[in-house]
């Protein structure tokens, strides 16, 4: 079992900057690819950024690409999501996301199947 905690979210100007952090519980987790969800009001849950167990691969969808940064530290088992130049349309609740191995095989690291999430965290970017 891995329990994820998410911080740092909260109500920022459009062009600015938020880091939002998740930490998991348990000595397992640089076994798990980490991945960062959000989910707009009326929308369905979309895929923001994820990172490889060692930290060397980074993927990211379109629409946050070259603002958003995905890092993890895991000798804190913490991973983080900078996000910087935030919109409008930025504004969701964020969920961390742990995808074990065999999931990883099944979708990939950036598909949906993500076998343990935290509760999430509102970020709202105002115009």
């Amino acid at each position: 079992q891995v329990q994820l905690v998410e911080s740092g979210g909260g109500l920022v100007q459009a062009g600015g900057s938020l880091r939002l952090s998740c930490a998991a519980s348990g000595r397992t987790f640089s076994s798990y690819v980490m991945g960062w969800f959000r989910q707009a009001p009326g929308k369905e849950r979309e895929f923001v950024a994820a990172i490889s167990r060692s930290g060397g691969s980074t993927y990211y969808a379109e629409s946050v690409k070259g603002r958003f940064t995905i890092s993890r530290d895991n000798a804190k088992n913490t991973v983080y999501l900078q996000m910087n130049s935030l919109k409008p349309e930025d504004t969701a609740v964020y969920y961390c996301a742990a995808k074990g191995l065999a999931s990883v095989v099944a979708d990939g690291p950036a598909g949906p199947k993500y076998d343990y999430w935290g509760q999430g965290i509102q970020v709202t970017v105002s115009s």
